[in-house]
């Protein structure tokens, strides 16, 4: 019989129990795929307002037009072309969000914008929630409760918090602003891109983007982003001592404190298409809370996954044009820099293109990081070989050419070779 009304709603709140399975809600969740379980055992009765500040409080960056026009063409939008940049600043973005807010924090007014899909909140609500949410519950919970003078000092020291907060929350949003000077803008990673022999107007994959965002981050000089670096994996190989390396590089001599790093895994998921037998592996890396998403999409249209639902990947979509905002100005409005509401696709319409992004804190963070993805990977790889792959050493020690970076070329040779690769087949398969 035919669901209706009242009935209807609560059988599709029923079928997103794993809806967000990657919206953690602390820095301590856990969600153990090497345990077997499915993902359906760990979730718990959820809020729905919860899960909404959740989603819209992650930063979302979409086409522009009338933006300053970009050096060396005409181009005064990205409109058509520029979505897997805007994907990839979004990943960007978020580890950034862990790296300076943590992942605890939202917007405060993130349930005050507007929802462009209203229905989308009743119909389609999240009224199950993961483990990593439990857990971080609980674990409040058993924090002492604060006496009365605890309580004052908490309430005087708040206001200071979220003004904090929301200074960072507003300098991330400015690093990506559409503007010649953003750190990390249209403008500064087309000029990056250039050295791949990338230009305004050309499509750019995700494997190109990720060596953009890397070399981005690593000419960024602005102080509060000199405990952060990126990697980007060679051949589907992380080498660890050349992560930890990048970690323990400061460019201040009495700085001994060592990096957050991002690490962004280029990989294929099958042949011309997507092979659905890696359903499993990419919902286990979404579950993962060293996971800042994946640059994927369908066919030439990228969007941001962020997390899944049963055989679905719920993402967030660039593909909005939206008016230039000057992000230099005070109080710049903040609306169209948060999504209100996700969107879903079926795993296999996903293009097998796809870059990973885990975020680790410090050197002992990566160190855990890697041996639970290992652990994953052999738990998930059906073949002999994994889709990628965590080794000791350096790049070095098994033969790569590590040439010296020239300060007036942002990428070796070695890297230009590897690119101009990755822009006409993406990469080679295992």
């Amino acid at each position: 019989m035919e669901a209706t009304g009242t009935d209807e709603v609560d059988k599709l709140k029923t079928k997103f129990i794993s809806a967000w399975n990657n919206m953690k809600y602390n820095e301590n969740k856990l969600l153990p795929a090497r345990s077997g379980c499915t993902i359906e055992d760990h979730v718990i009765a959820g809020n729905v307002e919860e899960f909404r500040k959740d989603f819209i409080s992650r930063i979302w960056l979409t086409y522009r037009e009338e933006f300053p026009q970009i050096e060396g063409s005409a181009f005064t939008t990205d409109c058509g072309w520029g979505c897997t940049l805007r994907t990839g600043q979004m990943l960007l973005a978020q580890g950034l969000i862990l790296h300076f807010l943590g992942r605890a924090w939202t917007w405060p007014d993130a349930l005050n914008i507007e929802n462009s899909d209203s229905d989308s909140w009743t119909s389609n609500t999240v009224k199950k929630f993961t483990a990593s949410f439990e857990a971080s519950l609980s674990g409040e919970s058993e924090l002492n409760t604060p006496t009365v003078s605890q309580k004052e000092t908490i309430r005087r020291h708040s206001d200071d918090h979220e003004m904090r907060n929301e200074i960072y929350h507003r300098k991330i949003i400015s690093w990506f602003g559409d503007s010649p000077l953003a750190l990390f803008g249209l403008h500064q990673l087309i000029k990056y891109g250039k050295k791949s022999g990338k230009k305004a107007g050309d499509w750019y994959g995700p494997a190109v983007v990720a060596h953009i965002l890397r070399k981005a981050v690593e000419e960024a000089r602005h102080p509060d982003l000199q405990g952060i670096t990126i990697y980007v994996a060679q051949d589907c190989t992380v080498y660890s001592s050349d992560v930890i390396d990048k970690q323990c590089t400061s460019m201040a001599s009495d700085n001994t404190d060592d990096k957050a790093v991002i690490i962004l895994i280029p990989v294929r998921l099958g042949g011309e298409r997507t092979n659905i037998d890696y359903l499993d592996f990419v919902k286990g890396i979404l579950s993962l809370e060293y996971c800042v998403g994946i640059i994927g999409g369908k066919p030439k249209q990228s969007y941001y996954f962020a997390g899944f639902q049963d055989d679905s990947l719920i993402y967030m979509d660039p593909h909005y044009c939206q008016s230039f905002v000057d992000v230099s100005i005070k109080d710049f409005p903040l609306e169209t820099f948060h999504c209100p509401s996700p969107k879903k696709m079926s795993f296999r319409k996903m293009d097998p293109s796809c870059t990973i992004g885990f975020y680790c804190r410090n050197v002992q963070d990566f160190k855990r990081a890697s041996e639970e993805i290992t652990k994953m990977l052999k738990i998930s790889s059906k073949e002999k070989y994994p889709l990628f792959t965590f080794v000791n050493g350096h790049s070095r020690d098994y033969d790569f050419t590590s040439t010296t970076t020239n300060e007036e070329d942002l990428f070796s040779e070695d890297e230009k070779k590897r690119l101009k690769r990755f822009s006409t087949e993406e990469f080679v398969l295992l």
